[in-house]
């Protein structure tokens, strides 16, 4: 199976892939599968349960705002994000809602969103049940659904039968050229033809568009990165949801921008570009950090993100893509685009093995398995673009991912928060750190990432659940405890 950039990499809106991406994904299935099976004109009613993580936590993750903008047929990647609170007030008050935009029917919220802390369905922790009545009162579908982390979402049919969607579901597509499910297969393939990562990735996407789509798509993808950090570094205030975190980011820029202008006024070779103004120390650091700050914070507040490869650890790999862009080589304008290319191709070598062999959604292995994930991805992408070769890369992302084993899901209220806006700023940083480690030597090293990707799944499977996304553990508890 081919899993295309631009399905780990998805446009779409926060505050989780999982907890957000995921319902409003799985409500408009449910009710384009009534409409398939010629149920949709007899429904009047649809009532949402939220099992396991997601009834834990989906009050702070805006699950149900979710749910209802995905009732009413809108898409995460088209959505008018600052609208949504507007457009959920108006549901709520008028206790109506359009489903798909054809039909309007009654909706209350409290009755039919259902937060069933209980039961967690067997198939996975991130479950929900819809149900369709008609005049009668009756039960005329009934069907599950499980968000799998990164926004991916799986039928009950589909999930018995480990079937994942991808943007290479389509009965035209070519059968799958350079499949790999271990990162010594990927290895190998790469020998074999003489290959980066990234160019047998890109062979593989181009099986399924033109490779100048390819390309305009990564950079789209970027851009819609630099986009988020640009509006995040400019907006301030307190995040909603109760806890009264304040933004930081805006202040950090003002701070650094303010040192940069006094670096350039001080040479006049320097130009405008941060990365030639800030000295060789670990001042580059707090530009790093203010860049996975800036996006986690529009995470947070639900705006516009990249799930990268989820909304929870969305700010990792844009901040050291952005780190490569604004500071390494900053002259060498005319390569960065490929340089950008290059880097979400490779990344997304490294999530495809993590999301095929183990997890990469935190209510199933804790956090290791969202910022770990992202860590290892923007470590193996970072050592592509400096000119690491396959064994670098692949030492690159078992050190990214080997320093993460054990993380834990704990967010303070439910919200992506505590400590998850943090946790990507140390995140982006080790993985600029396993980079500079794996350049070092020439690739060998004694545990593989196929090893470590291993012990990911079965640490996580080892995991107390209360450790994974349910709010019932760690920093969530002590933080209400003091």
């Amino acid at each position: 199976m081919t899993i295309s950039v631009f399905d780990l990499f998805k446009i779409g809106v926060g505050p989780s892939s999982s907890h957000t991406v995921g319902p409003m994904i799985a409500a408009r299935r449910f009710l384009l599968h009534l409409k398939k099976t010629d149920l949709f004109e007899q429904t009047v009613r649809v009532q949402v349960l939220l099992h396991g993580s997601l009834a834990h936590t989906g009050k702070g993750h805006a699950t149900s705002s979710a749910i209802l903008m995905g009732l009413q047929g809108e898409i995460p990647a088209e959505i008018d994000a600052p609208a949504i609170p507007n457009m959920v007030k108006a549901i709520i008050r008028s206790r109506e809602i359009q489903l798909l935009q054809e039909k309007c029917i009654e909706f209350v919220r409290k009755r039919d969103v259902i937060y069933d802390i209980n039961n967690t369905l067997p198939q996975h922790p991130n479950g929900l049940t819809f149900q369709a009545f008609d005049a009668d009162g009756m039960v005329i579908k009934h069907r599950q659904y499980f968000s799998i982390g990164g926004g991916f979402v799986l039928s009950e049919d589909e999930i018995a039968t480990d079937k994942l969607h991808t943007s290479s579901d389509n009965s035209d597509t070519p059968s799958e050229v350079f499949p790999f499910n271990s990162a010594n297969a990927l290895l190998t393939l790469c020998d074999e033809h003489q290959l980066s990562i990234a160019q047998l990735m890109l062979r593989k996407e181009n099986q399924l568009r033109p490779e100048s789509e390819t390309r305009q798509g990564i950079l789209k993808l970027w851009q819609t990165m630099a986009d988020c950090i640009e509006l995040g570094c400019t907006t301030q205030g307190k995040l909603p949801g109760g806890l009264q975190v304040e933004r930081r980011a805006h202040q950090l820029f003002s701070t650094l921008s303010a040192q940069n202008s006094a670096l350039q006024a001080s040479s006049s070779s320097l130009s405008s570009q941060p990365g030639q103004s800030i000295p060789h120390d670990l001042a580059v650091l707090d530009w790093i950090n203010l860049y996975a700050l800036a996006v986690n914070e529009q995470n947070a507040a639900g705006g516009r993100v990249v799930t990268a490869p989820t909304n929870g650890a969305a700010g990792v790999i844009p901040a050291v893509l952005a780190y490569y862009v604004y500071f390494v080589n900053p002259h060498q304008d005319c390569s960065k685009e490929q340089g950008i290319v290059e880097f979400l191709l490779t990344a997304t070598a490294i999530g495809t093995l993590f999301k095929q062999n183990a997890s990469i959604s935190a209510a199933e292995v804790g956090c290791q398995g969202e910022v770990g994930v992202a860590c290892s991805m923007a470590a193996a992408g970072l050592t592509a673009v400096l000119g690491g070769n396959n064994k670098q890369i692949e030492n690159a992302a078992e050190i990214g991912m080997e320093h993460n084993l054990g993380l834990t899901c704990d967010p303070i209220k439910g919200l992506v928060q505590i400590p998850c806006i943090e946790r990507n700023t140390m995140g982006a940083v080790q993985a600029i750190n396993a980079t500079r480690l794996a350049l070092i030597g020439d690739g060998s090293h004694k545990v593989s990432l196929d090893q470590v990707i291993e012990t990911m799944r079965l640490t996580g499977k080892d995991m107390q659940e209360k450790y994974k996304e349910t709010s019932q553990g760690g920093l969530a508890v002590s933080y209400v405890e003091c």
